[in-house]
């Protein structure tokens, strides 16, 4: 049975009051004391019950809805849960737009704030994986398309639009950035991290949290949400790619480049919030480690915010990874390890009142929890503003200068691979008849191809066929389709130019969801009868350009092999053909780099370009040696030329630091950016050591024949390592620095640490 709750929406247009200034108002509800204060003032009134409640969210979906002229409608369910109060809910008034979502998550507010005894509010939670997930937001590329950029300048402002965005539809949390590296391309949720290196992605993550929360500042004021950084930690090396699958990672590794974009997001991004990882670590499920989510995370790195669950993991402690012997143990084990919000479960801690008759001790860990969340809805200031000005929602989602945004995004994200013979860029001024082509041709390619190009040239569009059925849990892929192929090089033919579209979409990589979906794949090639459409397009003779779009690293030697150019786009926004136009039309030079290291064959995992230098001794019979395409390696229109590489001092103490210079001239003809990589190797350690680590880089824009002196600084931070003793050190010796346009093409020299 569903009850409606008639409240009118549309007058809520204005920012409720929470409770009169009255004498009669608890202590709890003084704005002017500390949020620890009033976190103590309110904890002693909650029953035991109710605690409980602010330590549980639940999804939505099973009955917060909206009637036919939009008003609140709960089911007896949701009614139920509401009476004792909630930690929160996730993605209320997803499918909404945005004006529409914020009066109905200010009349759910309301409901809930009224139909608890303390008045709390909830805290409404959603994901970012391109732009808020959520109706009517703006739509960005995905967090590996904009670490291709390697601008965390730019990162930093499409998470503050984020950021405001969700803030204005009456979101509070995003379970989002996800602070993972991802090294491995058989993992269907690939996309959803910075890439492979740990400085990359910590510079990232930070500022993807900067951004989202309002540099911290615009929490308290309602313009910025919180960020849930995640899965604490190592879930995108889970074993063969698959969701869900053990994780061998050693402690060294662990501490070494796992952690640190984490320890980041603590320390300097002040993250609110943590969430655990599916995972183990050494045989210790994430969600019943200790020594991970209290020790490391709170005692080590001092973190005060709360840690979520994903979704049900807490339960699946028993019947999943089987470290507890019952659900209640699971639900001991998740509360003694220091995971204080429960995502979704009904069978992990809905058993706690119950626990505590038997042992009353729990209590003082469920305190712990509760006060966790508390604090983060003091800091949000939902207690005293928890509802959105709807007079705002309008002109602030969806702003020009954020649709801007998402453009210039694309156009700094767009790799260049492949540019034989300057196919690239085309000149827009003379006369072409150009085909788009392939499965990854979108809906409205062709007119912004158009929108772009003009009327001096003829666009043909022509997708062909798809890759699979489009199932949502387990896509199948479709048979060749000989008319379809047939129909596409019959076209390719007969025009000037062939931009094929092709790589993989939504459907080929996901998430594996824990009943029947399935996201991962055994294999890395491209699916169905793509290289073979390269392959016949290219026979034409006429000159070929590749549009790579995916959401996992492909190895694609016949794309590479058969090609003229190629531009990998990765998932860019909304515009991102638009943006791809104007960089095939030679407006902007391209400027991605690549985030992750291009295996030629699946057989080659793992592989990242800073595996250790022991790794690289042998290769493979009958394989081409090194990678299809290395880490950090992106063309433009023009040539750079690197010189002049210099250390301010040749040796480095655990006290000192070391200017690195270099000068960048761009010898071509074409205004563009590129990316300044520095690289240091520790030529000799008491540990194998990896062959050498990103640790600076810059991104700079040169007009034709201009220089620029770039800086780095090396500080003894940079260099420390974990030891023999599971210590961080500082080891004296020799070091390398490289500093170039790739991982691969650099100039260095060395220096000394001594101690």
């Amino acid at each position: 049975m569903k009850r409606l709750y008639y409240l009118p929406l549309l007058s809520l247009t204005v920012i409720f009051q929470s409770y009169g200034q009255t004498k009669d108002l608890k202590r709890y509800k003084n704005a002017s004391l500390s949020v620890e204060e009033r976190v103590e003032a309110l904890l002693p009134l909650l029953s035991l019950e109710e605690k409980v409640a602010q330590m549980r969210i639940f999804h939505a979906n099973i009955g917060v809805e909206a009637d036919a002229k939009g008003n609140l409608k709960l089911s007896d369910r949701v009614v139920g849960k509401l009476k004792l109060g909630i930690a929160g809910i996730k993605n209320p008034a997803e499918h909404m737009e945005p004006v529409m979502a914020a009066k109905f998550n200010n009349a759910l507010q309301k409901y809930i704030i009224e139909h608890n005894r303390w008045g709390i509010p909830a805290l409404f939670v959603t994901e970012s994986y391109n732009g808020v997930d959520a109706e009517g937001c703006t739509k960005f590329g995905r967090p590996m398309t904009s670490a291709a950029s390697f601008n965390p300048s730019l990162v930093r402002r499409i998470w503050d639009v984020i950021g405001k965005e969700a803030r204005l539809r009456g979101m509070h949390m995003c379970h989002s950035p996800e602070a993972d590296l991802v090294r491995e391309p058989r993992f269907g949720r690939m996309s959803e991290a910075f890439g492979e290196d740990t400085f990359l992605t910590t510079q990232m993550v930070t500022n993807a949290i900067k951004g989202v929360q309002g540099n911290y500042e615009g929490l308290g004021k309602g313009t910025h949400i919180g960020a849930v950084a995640k899965h604490f930690a190592g879930y995108g090396q889970v074993l063969g790619g698959k969701n869900f699958a053990a994780i061998e990672i050693s402690p060294r590794t662990l501490v070494d480049e796992i952690y640190p974009p984490f320890e980041a997001a603590v320390k300097e991004a002040k993250t609110l919030g943590i969430m655990a990882s599916h995972g183990d670590l050494n045989g210790i499920a994430s969600h019943g480690n200790p020594e991970l989510l209290t020790g490391v995370l709170r005692d080590q790195w001092g973190f005060n915010g709360y840690v979520v669950s994903d979704s049900n993991d807490i339960a699946r402690l028993f019947y999943f990874m089987k470290v507890a012997e019952s659900a209640q143990a699971a639900a001991l084990m998740g509360l003694e390890a220091g995971i204080d919000i429960d995502l979704y479960a009904e069978d992990s801690y809905a058993y706690l009142p119950e626990m505590v008759k038997k042992n009353p001790e729990i209590e003082k860990l469920i305190d712990r929890a509760v006060r966790r969340v508390l604090r983060t809805k003091f800091i949000l200031g939902l207690f005293d503003n928890p509802y959105v000005d709807v007079a705002k929602v309008a002109k602030g989602v969806r702003a020009k200068s954020s649709l801007d945004l998402a453009k210039e995004s694309d156009l700094e994200s767009v790799i260049m691979l492949k540019n034989d013979k300057k196919t690239l860029p085309l000149d827009k001024n003379k006369p072409l008849k150009i085909a788009l082509l392939g499965p990854l041709l979108h809906k409205n390619t062709k007119s912004m191809f158009e929108a772009v190009l003009g009327k001096n040239s003829t666009i043909i569009a022509e997708k062909g066929f798809d890759l699979t059925d489009g199932k949502k849990d387990i896509p199948n892929l479709l048979p060749r389709n000989p008319e379809a192929m047939n129909k596409l090089v019959t076209i390719a033919k007969d025009a000037d130019v062939n931009i094929v579209f092709v790589g993989g979409d939504e459907h080929t990589s996901k998430e594996a969801f824990f009943a029947s979906a399935l996201g991962d794949r055994a294999s890395i090639d491209p699916v169905g009868a793509q290289d073979e459409l390269v392959e016949q397009i290219k026979a034409t003779g006429k000159p070929l350009i590749v549009v790579l779009k995916h959401r996992r690293t492909l190895s694609i030697n016949t794309i590479a092999q058969s090609s003229d150019a190629i531009l990998d786009t990765w998932d860019l926004s909304e515009f991102g053909d638009e943006s791809l136009a104007r960089i095939i039309f030679g407006e902007v030079a391209p400027s991605g780099k690549l985030p992750v290291t291009v295996p030629r064959t699946i057989g080659q995992l793992p592989f990242h370009y800073s595996m250790k230098e022991i790794n690289f001794k042998k290769e493979y019979l009958f394989l081409e040696k090194g990678p299809l395409y290395p880490f950090g390696f992106g063309l433009s229109y023009t040539n750079f030329e690197y010189s002049n590489l210099k250390l301010s001092v040749n040796e480095i103490t655990p006290t000192s630091e070391i200017e690195v210079s270099v000068t960048i001239k761009n010898t071509g003809a074409v205004k563009a950016k590129e990316v300044v990589q520095m690289y240091i190797k520790d030529e000799i350690g008491s540990v194998t050591r990896p062959d050498k680590e990103l640790k600076g880089f810059e991104k700079i824009e040169l007009s034709p024949g201009e220089s620029k002196v770039v800086k780095f600084t090396i500080t003894p931070k940079m260099l420390e390592f974990t030891g023999l003793k599971m210590d961080k050190i500082l080891e004296a010796g020799d070091y390398t620095v490289m500093v170039g346009t790739s991982s691969q093409e650099y100039l260095k020299t060395t220096f000394k640490l001594n101690k």
